[in-house]
């Protein structure tokens, strides 16, 4: 899709840009193989149960909404606070960082425009920075 980088974060910019839930769907696959393949992100993987089908379609569930798109996740699973949903985790700057590094190279890899890539990295780094502050407190 053809979306200039200012319209990024408005209306459904973002999910369409993102393939909609096909295309977000494809990016949380690749970023769960990714937790898997990678050593630095053993820890983050080892913190999802073994079965990540319904880890995979929550997290898709919850880019859709949160990019834009139809709010699937809480029309599925309910309402969420994202740091208050990991506070009970050991997320300190090294598991964020995995968890980052995990999104950037499943986002490399999808057909998105440049200038979508680096918008979405730089979103996500918002919530991953508000679930490594909550977590802190309790490791």
């Amino acid at each position: 899709m053809n979306t200039s980088n200012n319209e990024y974060g408005v209306n459904d910019n973002s999910y369409k840009a993102a393939g909609e839930l096909p295309g977000l769907t494809q990016l949380v696959d690749d970023f769960y193989d990714n937790m898997s393949e990678f050593a630095e992100s053993k820890k983050i993987r080892d913190m999802h149960p073994s079965d990540l089908t319904e880890s995979r379609t929550k997290l898709a569930y919850f880019l859709s909404g949160w990019l834009g798109g139809p709010r699937l996740y809480s029309q599925h699973f309910g309402g969420m606070s994202i740091p208050a949903s990991h506070k009970h985790l050991p997320v300190g700057e090294a598991e964020s960082e995995a968890w980052l590094h995990c999104m950037q190279k499943a986002i490399d890899v999808q057909p998105y425009e440049e200038s979508f890539k680096v918008y979405l990295i730089t979103q996500l780094r918002v919530p991953a920075e508000r679930i490594r502050a909550v977590c802190a407190r309790n490791i």
